[in-house]
């Protein structure tokens, strides 16, 4: 994947490609953006062009280093298998870059221990950090780093993204996704790819058209459907905050051309129909609240069984 392949971000790729034909590339780099933004494709095209290749393929030159399997952060013993790999010599040539996946994701430790390799790293090696959230990288890393911040595609330019990616799409199909995707590429791919990201989108679906319909025992069973799926609380607590604000729009307009999930009208409708605004908006808070204590850690059944019966009053 070349920059030139790439839609979107012209200004950071226009950037990168001057430094690297001229020479005077940073040796540190924090690309910053939500997930399915684009970052690890900016990444690699950056990378194969300071190597000078053109093939996207597998180089020994170009390390792509991830949290390891079972693990949910990167910690000091990571980093310093890391920084051991950095100060090896190139294979090929005099040029190496290091990829370093969920950068936010490294603790305060294994920061510190990054430290000095992003300062003073060997010649010839450039690295490029990958995170969601610039917030969590201490000061002193991204004082040493030059930051790229994606942002989400122009409609334009996530309609071609589609369009290049699905020439089966219909119309209607085309639209849904991109409106879905809110200008986000991996949101597109999933969208259209993903069969279980489908069941997961329904089964949040049915639970808030269904949820003040059932008694309380009914409702505590939808709790097993969030737990199956807990590691992906995020994604199907959004996907119910999008159903829910497209039922509020719906409701206020009657507008299709301003709803999101256009693949769901009906159902949208159905909601709009079950609920006041009023309860809707309660709705928005009861999920709000489910997700701040997600992201606190609180233990996930009992935040999930409290939502669920707050659901069940509204």
């Amino acid at each position: 994947m070349s920059f030139e392949d790439i839609i979107g971000h012209e200004n950071i790729k226009e950037q990168m490609m001057r430094a690297i034909e001229k020479g005077v590339l940073s040796h540190a780099h924090l690309i910053i953006g939500e997930d399915g933004i684009g970052k690890s494709t900016i990444a690699k095209a950056m990378a194969l062009k300071i190597l000078g290749k053109t093939k996207d393929i597998q180089y020994p030159d170009i390390i792509q280093w991830k949290i390891p399997n079972k693990e949910k952060s990167l910690k000091v013993d990571h980093i310093r298998q890391l920084i051991e790999e950095i100060n090896k010599k190139p294979y090929e040539g005099d040029k190496k870059v290091v990829i370093v996946y969920q950068a936010d994701k490294m603790t305060e430790q294994a920061q510190n221990a990054l430290l000095k390799t992003i300062e003073e790293p060997p010649k010839g090696v450039f690295i490029i950090l990958l995170c969601d959230k610039l917030q969590v990288i201490l000061e002193t890393i991204k004082s040493r780093c030059q930051i790229h911040t994606l942002r989400a595609l122009g409609e334009d330019e996530i309609r071609k993204f589609v369009l290049r990616q699905y020439k089966d799409l219909n119309i209607e199909q085309e639209d849904a996704v991109v409106a879905f995707s809110a200008g986000i590429p991996g949101r597109a791919e999933k969208f259209v790819e993903d069969e279980e990201f489908h069941y997961i989108r329904d089964g949040i679906l049915q639970i808030l058209i269904s949820i003040t319909k059932v008694d309380e025992l009914k409702a505590l069973e939808y709790e097993s459907f969030f737990n199956k799926y807990k590691e992906d609380w995020e994604e199907i607590l959004n996907c119910g905050l999008t159903f829910v604000r497209d039922a509020m729009i719906f409701k206020e307009t009657g507008n299709r051309e301003l709803i999101i999930n256009k693949d769901k009208i009906k159902n949208v409708q159905e909601l709009a129909n079950v609920f006041s605004y009023i309860k809707l908006n309660d709705i928005i808070d009861i999920i709000g609240y489910a997700i701040d204590g997600l992201r606190k850690n609180v233990n996930s059944s009992l935040i999930f069984e409290m939502m669920l019966l707050k659901l069940q009053e509204v």
